[in-house]
């Protein structure tokens, strides 16, 4: 097949400029590099996907726990009461209030930061898992870890939505032994900066984990969501 000056020239042309494309792609940063976000939008991303799954369960959680409130003041829905104190694993009506009155929309936040690297991890990415719940069940929708304790395999809950892993995160706040003085003092208080010292067994950092969650509610003035 012979091409004419003009469909030579054309050719030529069409390769120089795949040659000169491929060497600027080269150099360009790679996908995941051009991907990469700021602090600021890294931040505005966890606020818009986090805080509407905080919004709502605390003001189902609210509402529930006032109507209770109600229910026991006026001896009324008995059953109901006797049914929740199942599910939250209580004997009293003193212990169900603790259990149901969720605590301050800043230290979920806070936390949900610390613990999914601000809605980046992989934990949070594969299976909304916002809160770095761990699962000991084998029968429920889980993932694992990357990395092992020894030769132990390290497994954490996947849940269907961003809510119900805040759901379940308020649950076990309310129901843990380990969280009974947190329980406790959030019946005294609402101020959060107080709160997150009680949160000390949440992590292997101890009462650093309280300092760091004090700094994040500040810095980023969580506390505006209370």
């Amino acid at each position: 097949m012979k091409f004419t000056p003009f469909q030579l020239k054309m050719l030529v042309a069409l390769i120089l400029a795949v040659l000169f494309f491929t060497v600027i792609y080269n150099y360009l940063p790679k996908s995941s590099e051009r991907s990469e976000m700021t602090v600021l939008e890294k931040k505005a991303r966890f606020k818009v996907l986090i805080l509407p799954a905080i919004n709502d369960v605390y003001a189902e959680l609210m509402l529930q726990y006032q109507a209770v409130l109600e229910s026991i003041k006026s001896a009324g829905n008995t059953d109901e009461i006797e049914k929740l104190k199942v599910v939250y694993k209580v004997s009293s009506d003193a212990a169900l209030l603790m259990a149901l009155k969720p605590h301050p929309k800043s230290v979920a936040m806070a936390q949900a930061a610390i613990e999914s690297a601000w809605a980046t991890s992989r934990f949070f990415n594969e299976a909304c898992n916002i809160f770095g719940v761990w699962s000991f069940n084998e029968d429920e929708p889980r993932i694992s870890a990357l990395k092992k304790r020894g030769n132990k395999t390290i497994w954490l809950r996947k849940y269907p939505s961003v809510k119900a892993s805040v759901k379940d995160y308020y649950h076990t706040l309310g129901t843990s032994d380990a969280f009974e003085q947190f329980r406790q003092l959030k019946m005294q208080t609402e101020d959060p900066f107080a709160l997150v010292k009680k949160l000390n067994r949440y992590s292997e950092k101890g009462a650093k984990y309280g300092q760091e969650l004090t700094s994040i509610i500040k810095f980023n003035q969580f506390d505006d969501y209370d």
